[in-house]
């Protein structure tokens, strides 16, 4: 049976194609908000590292009413990293939006988010966005979306989709390429309600609901997102919870929700095919099922492609340990990353070497990134290792994981970008240029592209963009030879002095200003020669009674290099960690003591 009142779809892109600015633009021309709460833009984006990043992280939900008939919208991440969050929502809708830059055709993400959209079997709609870039060629871009359809497998149903065109920032979109044409979003709210059919499920078989997310609400506790696949979800009634690993235990559902708008209303009684929220179930988890107590089956549990990249978690050990962040013990770090591992389905984690330890495994390094930055706005204090790639071995053969890699930069700096490729290991699949931009793609070990996004930036003098997506496990290639650094260490405790920092700029780039207390290990900038070198960043200009006219002149001191939580990640050496607290990010070396650090790697050399 097919309900014809309810259409659920998702809204899948690349990153930065405009699906959260769409759905701006849905949700405000549906009528669904007065106008004094329509204000401001990327009003899904409600995560405050989303806001400052102009990223979407996690999927979320919202629903509007379009002629009689309701629309559940899943918004979902564009970021190759993020995948997990768009793999799980698949189960949950039944047709998705695509949208595609006017000019910049389908990328890497592109297909990935396709990929997993067709083998779910869904109708999908494509939306050739920002349609009022000056450059825009969007006869293009169809033809290229239509080529990817038939490259991933589409069937002949599937890949004969419906084309509109849009410019969401505008909030304006149509059937023809022409914006003088349109007058609204509302071409887009009509094909959905055409073209992708309503959610099937029997409300006379007993109940099926598959738990998609995970939230906590202050006072419902936590609750659980799914759709209710067969049956009927009534508010109060027993439900049997069938757990990934099949055990089974009964529940009760103590508040039943359904969507209206960006939030959620209270329901006694939800029919097949709706999006519901489930409170009253403690440890529900994604990928389980709520059934029928008697006669309900368990839906298949769903399966996650694996992590490809890892770091050690550990309790902060610097001498700084405590003083800026509220929970800095091992417990605490615990018990925040298992809750984590609740919600993130695509994240891993083991026990570490020590007590104190932890490794995390995730989709990238912007996946684990971004879980440091959400702990340490909690108040959390830790210390994390270099991100490192996960080998697997397949009948004796070591394999490790590839990535497609498409870069975009003016043509005059394509030389140093192929010339530093080369030494990770890349290779190049395509090259064109179009009005002095080169466009390359490569294939590299994922090894080899790690700690390389923010040498690109630089050699590209910020007008490159590197996308990336995983290719999968492919046999384990050569040592990567990408340039190493040094580190200035420092070897005093206190505060750095301006005196001693003028005459350290000299020799590399500065991390630290003055006034800035620093301890033993700690490194305070980057070497301009490949070692390590201590230096004592504390000493004070001693006074004399003799002074001449020149003596003490003003030396002007180079600001220090402002490193984000990604610079200091890409930057870690494998012998050396990152101190995160709520206020401060410190380099340091894994061994302080440099008496001791000298004679590990003395031993390292000679073993």
């Amino acid at each position: 049976m097919t309900r014809d009142d309810i259409r659920n779809i998702a809204i899948i892109a690349h990153v930065d194609h405009g699906k959260t600015t769409l759905v701006d633009a849905l949700l405000k021309q549906s009528n669904t908000f007065r106008d004094a709460q329509a204000m401001g833009t990327t009003i899904m984006d409600s995560n405050e590292i989303e806001r400052e990043r102009g990223i979407t992280i996690f999927a979320k939900n919202a629903a509007i009413e379009w002629k009689g008939i309701k629309i559940n919208i899943v918004d979902t991440p564009g970021h190759a990293d993020f995948g997990g969050e768009v793999e799980r929502v698949m189960n949950l809708v039944d047709g998705c939006l695509l949208l595609v830059d006017a000019k910049e055709g389908p990328m890497p993400q592109t297909k990935f988010v396709l990929k997993k959209a067709l083998e779910a079997g869904h109708k999908i709609i494509v939306v050739i966005n920002k349609i009022d870039k000056k450059d825009a060629r969007p006869s293009w871009v169809v033809d290229k979306t239509f080529d990817l359809f038939i490259d991933l497998g589409a069937t002949d149903e599937q890949a004969r989709f419906p084309v509109l065109y849009a410019s969401a920032i505008n909030g304006v979109a149509g059937t023809s390429q022409e914006m003088a044409s349109m007058k609204g979003i509302e071409p887009i709210l009509d094909s959905v309600v055409e073209y992708i059919s309503g959610p099937s499920g029997d409300p006379a078989d007993p109940l099926q609901i598959s738990v998609v997310n995970i939230f906590y609400d202050n006072y419902k506790g936590r609750v659980a997102i799914g759709r209710v696949v067969n049956g009927v979800a009534k508010n109060g009634m027993q439900v049997k919870h069938v757990k990934r690993d099949g055990s089974e235990k009964l529940g009760k559902i103590t508040a039943l929700q359904i969507f209206k708008g960006l939030g959620r209303v209270d329901a006694q009684e939800v029919n097949a095919g709706e999006i519901v929220a489930v409170a009253g179930i403690e440890d529900a988890h994604i990928g389980e099922s709520f059934v029928d107590p008697l006669e309900g089956k368990a839906l298949p549990v769903m399966s996650i492609e694996d992590p490809t990249v890892k770091m050690t978690f550990g309790a902060n050990t610097s001498p700084f340990a405590g003083k800026e962040g509220e929970y800095s013990t091992a417990r605490h770090l615990k018990e925040r990353l298992e809750r984590e591992l609740l919600n993130d389905v695509a994240l891993r984690m083991e026990k570490g070497e020590g007590d104190s330890q932890f490794i995390i495994s995730g989709r990238g390094e912007l996946h684990l990134a971004i879980l440091i930055e959400k702990m340490r706005r909690e108040g959390y204090e830790l210390q994390a290792s270099r991100p490192q790639v996960i080998f697997k071995e397949k009948e004796g053969v070591v394999m490790e994981p590839f990535e497609a890699v498409s870069t975009e930069c003016p043509d005059t700096f394509s030389g140093i970008v192929i010339e530093k490729m080369g030494k990770r290991r890349g290779e190049m699949k395509d090259m064109k240029v179009e009005n002095g931009t080169s466009f390359m793609e490569f294939e590299i070990p994922t090894r080899g592209l790690i700690g390389y996004r923010s040498e690109f930036l630089t050699d590209t003098k910020g007008q490159g963009v590197l996308n990336t997506l995983l290719l999968g496990y492919r046999e384990k290639v050569g040592d990567v030879t990408a340039g190493g650094h040094g580190a200035m260490i420092s070897m005093e405790q206190g505060e750095t002095m301006g005196y001693a920092l003028t005459n350290l700029q000299d020799r590399g780039g500065m991390f630290v200003g003055p006034g800035v207390q620093v301890y033993v290990g700690m490194v305070i900038g980057e070497n301009s020669r490949n070692e390590d070198m201590d230096v004592n960043p504390c000493k004070e200009k001693r006074l004399s009674n003799m002074r001449s006219k020149g003596d003490g002149a003003s030396v002007a001191l180079e600001p220090p290099r402002h490193m984000t939580l990604e610079m200091c990640l890409e930057f870690l050496a494998d012998d050396e960690l990152l101190e995160v607290t709520p206020k401060s990010l410190r380099i340091r070396k894994t061994i302080l003591d440099p008496v001791r650090r000298k004679r590990a790697g003395m031993q390292t050399e000679t073993s």
